[in-house]
């Protein structure tokens, strides 16, 4: 396993530690209209991810088939879809902000079911990473070892504020500082492994790369449409969150041009 691959699993991870780690320099809840602004830019790294990193290339590397050649893209991009609603349907999870479970109706912690709504989202951030790294691995030319890491850097920014986001309310709930701090990075612990999986599964199905692709493009787009941009524009000021999804894409957009 080479540095850039493991580098390039770990980086998102990172992010979330670091924003976990968050509740033990700053003191009480996010702001709203914070909460707001950090999802917002959430849902615009994921979108841009979506089509420069994972859309786009998926059609480049189906260019043989001519005007056919958004075929393997439409098919897994709505597979992708379908797959993120199974899981929205199967695993019990409590989104932000909300009193409402989704999911089948299970007695859990509120803590357990916070957690399992940010990693249900996290699961296809990992397999986006996963895929990339994998697309570089096999010699792909449409994918570089730079434009694999900006992927990683991007994932790894917006991950930032989602550890916050979980372990500084678990601390206002009175839940101690340590404790948040691992319920907080414990829901980043999925992207590694998923895109672990999605490594070693595509060396074996190489010609399946483009599937793979706009499926990780089509699991990202099902979480931004059905959690984070209910979330940024809920209530009042969620103009908040439309300029930070902005300001996300435009950063994610850079860095894959820039790196890529």
């Amino acid at each position: 396993m080479t540095i850039e691959l493991i580098e390039g699993i770990m980086l998102p991870f990172l992010g979330t530690t670091m924003g976990a780690a968050c509740v033990f320099v700053m003191r009480g809840v996010l702001h709203t209209a914070v909460q707001r602004a950090l999802t917002g830019f959430a849902a615009g790294v994921m979108v841009a991810a979506s089509v420069w990193s994972l859309l786009i290339p998926a059609m480049e590397q189906a260019s043989g088939m001519g005007h056919w050649a958004f075929f393997p893209a439409v098919i897994g991009f709505w597979l992708g879809i379908l797959f993120l609603l199974l899981l929205d349907r199967a695993i019990p999870h409590l989104h932000q902000n909300s009193d409402e479970p989704e999911g089948p109706h299970i007695q859990l912690r509120r803590t357990t079911m916070l957690v399992l709504a940010v990693t249900l989202h996290n699961i296809p951030e990992g397999m986006a990473v996963g895929v990339v790294l994998a697309g570089w691995m096999t010699g792909n030319e449409t994918i570089t070892v730079t434009g694999a890491l900006a992927l990683s850097i991007g994932i790894a920014i917006q991950n930032f504020p989602e550890g916050a986001i979980i372990s500084m309310p678990l601390r206002a709930e009175g839940i101690g500082k340590g404790k948040a701090f691992l319920y907080g990075t414990l829901s980043g612990v999925v992207e590694p492994l998923a895109a672990a999986l999605t490594v070693w599964a595509a060396g074996f199905i190489v010609p399946a790369l483009p599937y793979l692709l706009s499926f990780a493009a089509g699991a990202m787009i099902y979480v931004v449409i059905e959690e984070l941009i209910p979330e940024a524009s809920a209530g009042e000021h969620s103009n908040i969150g439309t300029l930070f999804f902005a300001a996300g894409f435009t950063v994610m957009m850079a860095l894959d041009v820039a790196l890529g």
